[in-house]
């Protein structure tokens, strides 16, 4: 589906930033606000950093886009959505890598106590050092 038909079957209006974000986001990668900023700027003429937040925030509760926020770092938005998948990052650098889940249909989904919520997703965090930081530490 095509960028424009997304965004008007989730009943958002179709915006150059909106869509310039879309882009950003489909080339992959989890991203912090000012570099989704930096590149939307490449792709129109000019663009407010709250313009590119509201967009974001739009484009999250639409389902469009995930945020996620490793603890202690800046939030990171991806164009990944719907599927349970879950993230490593690294402890020195930052960087954020794709985990899938492997076994089963969702086993994260599936505690030992609901509380009586209706349990949807399970945000799943792997903690570590990435190969570059691993090749370079000294210990």
């Amino acid at each position: 589906m095509r960028a424009e038909e997304e965004l008007r079957s989730r009943g958002l209006r179709v915006t150059r930033p909106r869509l310039a974000v879309l882009e950003v986001l489909a080339r992959g990668g989890h991203l912090g606000v000012d570099d989704i900023a930096r590149q939307v700027r490449d792709r129109i003429d000019s663009v407010s950093t709250q313009a590119v937040y509201d967009v974001l925030n739009a484009l999250t509760r639409a389902g469009l886009a995930r945020r996620i926020e490793p603890a202690g770092g800046a939030a990171r938005y991806e164009r990944r959505t719907g599927d349970n998948h879950h993230h490593v990052v690294c402890r020195r650098c930052g960087v954020v890598g794709d985990i899938d889940c492997t076994v089963g249909a969702a086993p994260c989904l599936e505690p030992d106590a609901d509380h009586g919520f209706a349990i949807d997703e399970a945000e799943v965090t792997f903690w570590g050092l990435c190969p570059d930081c691993r090749q370079s530490d000294p210990g």
